[in-house]
């Protein structure tokens, strides 16, 4: 009798999107150039990030991504402005609605300031990543105090599961979602000290690889519970754990990524079998692909499709969830799995279905799958009904 009084959680609609890249400035742009294969991951030699030559997948100098104005906004704060910008156009999402939420994901957000400025309490608010919540939210004029979800390399996907549950519980309405990530000498020089870093276009899953490439980007993605949307793809369900193993270093047996994703499964209300392709987080690091291989058999889905997308964009942190997100639903709506750029011979002791060229299909329904320093993991089902 007591579930007569439950009340049923509103479904949430993926409304508009947006994925700001050195391959492009809007999501087709960008999928057009993955659908050729194109990479953005180049070798750069630039004094002010490193000494020595590296591969990662960077903006150019002199790009521009707002119009100046009077605000001083930083390369951090014009990337999310400009990918909020193209988001909400035209996508009938009123931001001065106190039933719209904004939700900024980002792992670093202004840390670059400390490399050029004098550490004193105004450079200290500066870099605060309320401080660049705060502009990014007067700049659009939203009503509410903006969310800031910054939890290593999984902040996209919570993002993402955080306004899910936002709308599910009728808080909000609409949530409007970015995230973005600029790299600097203090963000290279610290993958440098683990030793995490490929000279060469990283392979993830592949025999060879021996580690990954980093990147810069901004993605939004707008989600609402209002029914009228109802015809849209759906977030159908999420979930998040933590290893408790290590600052650094994943689990090795990948039982607790295989928790989150048999939670979002059942979040979702699907089942292996109903997972048409995996967005894998694919880092190309050792022990991060082998722990989520073994997470996949652990729930069943080592014959699934899967792609990790990092050869083509780097590991772009705080946005690399919001951007594998938004590029899986565009695979869903155009029934074309990704293939994993750099992949030929199987890596992991655990073997899985890699993706290694253009696939088509009849999907439904995919998982995307993040994992992080702190031993933190998440997981997220998108799905067409």
């Amino acid at each position: 009798m007591s579930g007569l009084n439950e009340k049923k959680e509103p479904d949430v609609f993926i409304v508009a999107d947006n994925i700001l890249s050195p391959l492009g400035n809007t999501t087709a742009q960008n999928f057009s150039k993955l659908k050729q294969q194109v990479s953005a991951v180049k070798k750069h030699y630039d004094p002010d990030i490193s000494s020595q030559p590296f591969c990662a997948s960077l903006f150019r100098n002199d790009d521009s991504f707002i119009k100046s104005g009077q605000h001083n906004y930083t390369k951090f704060e014009q990337l999310l402005i400009a990918s909020i910008s193209d988001a909400l156009q035209d996508s009938g999402i009123d931001v001065h609605d106190k039933k719209t939420v904004l939700i900024i994901s980002s792992t670093k957000g202004n840390i670059s300031l400390l490399e050029k400025e004098t550490m004193g309490e105004d450079l200290k608010k500066r870099i605060a990543l309320p401080t660049s919540a705060k502009l990014v939210s007067e700049c659009f004029g939203f009503i509410n105090q903006p969310v800031i979800v910054s939890n290593a390399c999984i902040s996209g996907v919570l993002a993402i599961i955080t306004g899910m549950r936002l709308l599910r519980s009728g808080l909000y309405e609409n949530a409007v979602i970015a995230g973005a990530d600029v790299i600097s000498k203090f963000i290279l020089s610290g993958f440098e000290s683990f030793q995490a870093l490929s000279p060469q276009v990283c392979k993830p899953f592949d025999r060879a690889r021996d580690g990954l490439n980093l990147g810069e980007g901004a993605a939004t993605i707008i989600l609402s519970a209002n029914k009228k949307y109802k015809q849209n793809m759906k977030v159908k369900g999420g979930a998040v754990s933590n290893d408790a193993n290590h600052i650094s270093g994943p689990s090795r047996t990948g039982e607790e990524l295989a928790y989150a994703i048999k939670k979002a499964m059942e979040d979702a209300g699907v089942s292996a079998s109903d997972v048409g392709f995996i967005s894998a987080h694919g880092t190309a690091t050792a022990y991060n692909d082998e722990m989520e291989a073994n997470a996949f058999h652990l729930t069943g889905l080592q014959s699934v499709p899967i792609n990790s997308l990092k050869g083509y964009y780097g590991h772009t942190l705080g946005a690399a969830g919001l951007i594998e997100s938004i590029i899986s639903i565009q695979s869903l709506k155009e029934n074309l799995v990704l293939p994993t750029l750099g992949f030929e011979n199987m890596g992991v002791t655990n073997p899985l279905n890699i993706c290694n060229k253009l696939l088509a299909g009849d999907f439904k329904n995919c998982l995307k799958t993040a994992s992080g320093f702190g031993g933190c993991n998440g997981a997220v089902v998108f799905s067409k009904k």
